[in-house]
């Protein structure tokens, strides 16, 4: 595949990416064009919420390519991974050409039955097969691979390294047109060498201030900026505590959208208290926000509801 079906420069990356919604920086849009230009997976690491998955579906929005997606976890195998056999469908098939074979002379044989059953029509694609197969444009979401076993990694080393799958049964299927692939890892654990080596790597962090409102403000034109603001310094004030899970930039636009709905026009303390929720998925990181807020608000001052952390 050739880069003009992806992006034609960093610039379109860009450009094309931002018309999705996905506000993306110069590293992630030059990463994003390098991606297709060279037929490589990028691997995409950072903390939980920072955009990783978006990325993804924005290139398939901003291409107008279908999205396949791997969604790992402990204990994924090949089967569920690659493909499987469906084998009820088999057993049926062999039950029937068994009562063929005992009911009529010459009936269908083992061998035939046996050819038979392993064939396309018995054969279930798992999301990696799938995306092989495609012929059209498709993006190829393995979503948090940090969460699989070492087996798994070996598995996408074969078909990141070739684009294609052997199946026994049935030969070897080679991609036709090479999807474009985004691996995304929490960093829960260290990847193997290998699997960075074929790899083009971005990191994604949380977003400075100033791009967190334009992302905030693009998704939630009706607030306020002034609200905005507020909301992206307090959102800034919760990721600096020491807290089980920080908020997301989805959290955030999600936080806009809640005081739209309540219709709320400043994000002061009683604003903050009834809507923590949102944010906040733990008892002990609301808790701890909570003290956070009760020990840095200035006593009797008039900016307490307008900067509830300062």
């Amino acid at each position: 595949m050739s880069a003009t079906a992806w992006f034609s420069s960093p610039a379109d990356a860009l450009e094309r990416l931002g018309a999705t919604g996905y506000l993306a920086d110069e590293a992630t849009a030059t990463t994003a064009f390098l991606a297709g230009a060279l037929e490589k997976p990028v691997l995409v690491e950072g903390p939980a919420g920072v955009g990783k998955t978006e990325l993804a579906k924005a290139v398939a929005r901003a291409t107008d390519a279908e999205l396949v997606r791997l969604q790992c976890y402990e204990g994924l195998d090949e089967a569920r991974a690659l493909y499987e056999w469906n084998y009820k469908k088999q057993l049926l098939r062999i039950q029937a050409s068994q009562s063929l074979g005992q009911g009529a002379e010459g009936g269908a044989s083992w061998e035939d039955a046996h050819d038979e059953i392993f064939s396309e029509e018995f054969l279930l694609s798992r999301p990696l097969l799938t995306a092989i197969r495609r012929d059209r444009p498709t993006v190829l979401l393995i979503d948090e691979v940090d969460k699989t076993d070492v087996e798994v990694e070996g598995l996408l080393l074969e078909v990141l390294s070739d684009f294609q799958v052997t199946i026994p049964e049935l030969g070897t299927i080679t991609a036709v047109r090479r999807p474009f692939v985004v691996l995304t890892s929490n960093a829960a654990r260290e990847l193997s060498e290998a699997v960075k080596r074929r790899c083009l790597y971005l990191h994604l962090d949380y977003p400075s201030a100033q791009r967190e409102r334009e992302i905030v403000s693009r998704h939630v034109p009706d607030l306020d900026e002034g609200v905005v603001g507020q909301l992206v310094d307090v959102v800034a004030r919760l990721r600096e505590l020491e807290l089980k899970k920080a908020p997301s930039i989805a959290e955030s636009v999600d936080w806009a959208r809640t005081l739209i709905a309540l219709q709320r026009d400043t994000l002061d303390a009683a604003a903050i208290d009834a809507t923590l929720g949102v944010v906040l998925k733990h008892v002990s990181d609301q808790e701890r926000a909570r003290r956070a807020l009760r020990d840095a608000s200035p006593r009797n001052s008039s900016t307490t509801s307008a900067h509830p952390f300062r």
